[in-house]
């Protein structure tokens, strides 16, 4: 009878590709066998599957087949850090003459190139700011809030925490008054870093957020600041009088330990007040050393931050960063200059979510379609040709490059050489199509505030898209069945159901609220993330539906409107989308907040006038191209006929976090949309109502 030892290790081996020789096999055997074993990889093989239970359970755990018999939560290169202080202290012991932190500067009021500061002046500026917090009174564990968008001085701040064993807690500038009231409440939070824009906000309720003692304003005058009476106990200063206060006064650091908290971040989520996921310095380390486990990281890139560093996505980036001594480019803090940005920063690294890489989708093959038709048959040879030889793993021919693709790489800097994407699904269709045109590595990964960051990521040299890659080498992954939704693990041909986590990477629980906690980890200490997922050969992971957002139609069908609204975002006329149904009608309908300058472009070929671009969109001619042209896409990727939204609503105004519609991480707060836009989805059932009710004529 095989022992759990040999159980084990033949559910490894049958996992792994088939060896050329006897002598092969039994060289893998004796290395598992032996517990000073270092951690290896088969290519081509990205997972391995054990029993949940040695003696009982299902073999149904998958695990990084770099590391199969063990989690790890250490880098591989300094097993000693395991705190983002000690990160950031190697990072300054290795390259601290080193640019860090760049930002455009402005001279005779026009913006300019990037000025640098090292991680040597990161590290003395920390080191100030960590000091002038103890100055006014901050002690070891006080919740530190940073009130403001990206910037050079929100690393400095989170540093700072780091090496004082301040918690800090980013606060979203886009959260209306009463959300961020809620968390400084919360919280606790004794101090605040804000700039003079977040500032009017906070001085609207300063008196409802009694724990606060000093507000730090970044980028404000002491001579400008608001002073209240003593009785408040809120002192005002600038950012630049801390930064001298500490510097005059330097503290020592007070380190914290690896299961010590580092950061509160709140998820604002679609529904209910936010929850604040605690996260430890020993969680952010092993998903950020899991992370450079599958990717090359080099001191010489350049990493580009405007996703928002209050979210788990950039704030995991930022480890990262520090840990390879990557620079780090700050854009201006307007979305519609980050072009701009782009050309003058030059990154080597860009991360981005599915929404804007469907905006540049949809632009180069708009522009493409407009070209002429010599143009447009050269952009599909050369894309073809490419994109044969990147699947064939050979290499494609620079004349491709020269002619086509150079000017679209330009777009970004020209110097990309990883683009990662997160925060929900990215069609197959466009992650094959970027990795043709800018020539990278294109990773798309998957995971949650409460995973720290990253579950699962693609594997450098996996050609194949339409997943998000295997385990990482912090977490393992199962699949727990979900029958009400006919997701089970005996399904055929793939293994369905709920992705469920367990490792050194999942959050420590909700702050201060043990029954959402206990929600979501079962006995055996699952996490349970609500996603439905299912494994494809070579153990990736696909996500497939979301178990929180699924409905039903009038027959009995079941909805993932997410699915379809990312089939939909591909459509040239489509900024945004929000796909709408319940059980109450039979079929889904649709409001497409729209892209104006192709709308425009389309009313113009057709001779249509149109004093604005509100009256455009209530034009039924405009209504009926752009639901024809969602009709051809929804096609293309093969949409079930029920899965088909019947009528469409076009609106002028985009989705955003100030209407309401949008969470931090530009997903779609559904019950809210479905009450801003109630009028126009029970007109278009009405309109339905009326079109399926009148006799068709034969």
């Amino acid at each position: 009878m095989e022992s759990p030892a040999q159980r084990r290790l033949t559910a490894i081996q049958s996992h792994l590709l088939p060896f050329s020789t006897a002598e092969e096999e039994g060289s893998v055997i004796r290395r598992y066998a032996t517990s000073s074993s270092p951690p290896f990889f088969v290519d081509q093989q990205y997972s391995v599957v054990l029993p949940e239970k040695l003696q009982t359970g299902k073999w149904n755990v998958y695990r990084s087949a770099r590391s199969p018999m063990k989690l790890l939560g250490r880098f591989e290169d300094n097993p000693e850090i395991g705190t983002l202080h000690e990160n950031f202290v190697h990072a300054v012991e290795t390259f601290r003459d080193y640019k860090y932190l760049g930002s455009r500067v402005r001279v005779d009021g026009t913006v300019g190139e990037y000025k640098w500061t090292t991680f040597g002046e990161v590290a003395t500026a920390r080191e100030a700011i960590g000091s002038g917090l103890r100055y006014y009174g901050m002690e070891q564990g006080a919740c530190v809030g940073l009130y403001f968008i990206n910037r050079p001085e929100w690393l400095v701040v989170d540093h700072a925490c780091a090496a004082y064993s301040y918690i800090s807690i980013p606060l979203y500038d886009t959260l209306g008054p009463d959300a961020v009231k809620f968390v400084v409440n919360h919280s606790g939070i004794k101090a605040i870093f804000c700039v003079p824009e977040t500032l009017n906000t906070l001085l609207t309720f300063i008196s409802l957020i009694p724990s606060v003692q000093v507000v730090v304003v970044v980028g404000g005058a002491d001579e400008h600041l608001p002073s209240l009476p003593s009785a408040s106990g809120v002192k005002f200063i600038s950012y630049l009088k801390l930064l001298g206060q500490g510097r005059r006064n330097l503290q020592p650091f007070c380190p914290p330990k690896p299961d010590d908290v580092a950061t509160i971040c709140y998820t604002s989520g679609t529904t209910g007040t936010p929850k604040g996921v605690v996260l430890s310095h020993g969680n952010l380390i092993a998903n950020a050393s899991s992370f450079c486990r599958k990717v090359k990281f080099y001191s010489s890139d350049i990493y580009i931050s405007y996703l928002p560093l209050a979210h788990i996505y950039e704030r995991s980036n930022q480890v990262i960063c520090a840990h390879n001594g990557v620079g780090v480019g700050f854009y201006q803090g307007d979305n519609l200059k980050l072009m701009d940005d782009l050309a003058v920063l030059r990154p080597t690294i860009f991360c981005s979510v599915p929404r804007l890489y469907n905006r540049i989708y949809a632009g180069i093959t708009n522009a493409v379609s407009t070209s002429g038709s010599l143009r447009e048959r050269l952009f599909r040879a050369a894309y073809n040709s490419k994109r044969q030889a990147i699947l064939n793993g050979r290499n494609p021919s620079p004349i491709w490059d020269k002619l086509v693709f150079n000017k679209i790489k330009e777009k970004l800097g020209g110097r990309v050489r990883i683009m990662g994407s997160g925060a929900s699904p990215l069609s197959p269709d466009v992650a094959d199509f970027l990795r043709v045109c800018f020539g990278c590595l294109i990773i798309e990964g998957y995971g949650m505030t409460e995973t720290s960051c990253i579950i699962t990521l693609m594997d450098v040299g996996d050609v194949s898209i339409g997943h998000v890659g295997s385990p990482c080498t912090g977490c393992e992954v199962k699949l727990v069945d979900v029958p009400e939704m006919n997701y089970t693990s005996a399904d055929d041909p793939y293994p369905r159901g709920e992705i469920c986590v367990r490792g050194p990477i999942v959050f420590q629980g909700y702050y201060k609220d043990e029954v959402q906690t206990r929600e979501v980890f079962d006995d055996d200490g699952w996490f349970h993330t609500g996603d439905i997922g299912l494994w494809l050969p070579g153990g990736r992971l696909k996500i497939i539906d979301r178990k929180k957002n699924i409905f039903k139609l009038a027959q009995g069908e079941y909805i993932a409107p997410e699915k379809i609204e990312n089939v939909y975002a591909k459509c040239k006329f489509v900024a945004q989308c929000f796909v709408y149904g319940d059980s109450f009608n039979s079929s889904l309908v649709a409001i497409v907040a729209v892209e104006p300058d192709v709308l425009r472009d389309w009313a113009a070929s057709q001779g249509i006038q149109h004093e604005d671009l509100g009256r455009l969109c209530n034009d039924p001619r405009a209504r009926k191209a752009v639901l024809a042209e969602m009709d051809n896409v929804g096609r293309e990727a093969q949409l079930r006929g029920f899965e088909f939204a019947k009528t469409v609503t076009l609106v002028p105004e985009p989705f955003t976090l100030e209407n309401g519609l949008l969470t931090p991480t530009f997903k779609i707060k559904r019950p809210q949309a479905k009450e801003y836009f109630a009028k126009a989805i029970s007109s278009m059932y009405a309109e339905l109502s009326i079109s399926e009710a009148t006799p068709s004529k034969i």
